[in-house]
């Protein structure tokens, strides 16, 4: 997909500040640093659309942004960082259920997962949340250039016994340094936007 528009329309802690365009929408969630940023820099050619930030945590509102006036990518405060204050993470939870239980325009939502490792406990929470909400999970495989060639094959085999994928559901090996993954991706997210 070429996007010609990419901008960062609100940042929002409640459904009353959402966007009222009516247009669908893609979560992005992923555990703090994982680089959700750089996924979707990566998927909308831009280099710095999304803040990326070595420091975990920064993302702490819905981020929406809009793609060529077609769809939202919302991303959502990243999870499983520890220096956040218990009483911060509680509004982020009530946050994001809100979003995940309210919103009628989300389509299917990204997890953003590192192909380097087993996905966490909080990883695998995520994705059964995700899943009590009936929504379709994209699990972006992110880092696959870090992985050498010869053991791509077992840490993805690794990521769907982890979270047990479900019918439906996809692992898409990805690298926001190469871009490879990038055409699969927009693949997907494109059959659940038009």
């Amino acid at each position: 997909m070429k996007v010609t528009e990419a901008e960062l329309v609100i940042s929002a802690v409640s459904q009353k500040q959402y966007p009222n365009d009516r247009l669908p929408e893609i979560a992005l969630a992923g555990r703090s640093n994982v680089g959700k940023s750089s996924f979707i820099n990566k998927l909308i050619q831009r280099k710095s659309l999304a803040r990326t930030s070595s420091k975990p945590g920064k993302t702490q509102t819905l981020n929406f942004y809009k793609i060529n006036d077609m769809f939202y990518f919302v991303d959502v405060p990243g999870y499983g960082y520890a220096k956040v204050s218990k009483k911060e993470r509680e509004k982020w939870g009530v946050m994001m259920e809100e979003y995940f239980a309210e919103q009628a325009l989300l389509r299917a939502c990204v997890l953003v997962t590192d192909l380097r490792h087993e996905p966490t406990k909080d990883d695998v929470q995520m994705y059964a949340f995700l899943k009590y909400y009936e929504l379709p999970v994209i699990i972006i495989a992110t880092k696959m250039d870090k992985v050498p060639k010869g053991k791509r094959a077992k840490q993805l085999k690794q990521t769907f016994q982890t979270f047990s994928v479900e019918s439906g559901d996809i692992v898409i090996p990805f690298s926001a340094e190469t871009g490879e993954g990038k055409e699969e991706a927009w693949r997907y997210i494109r059959q659940y936007i038009s």
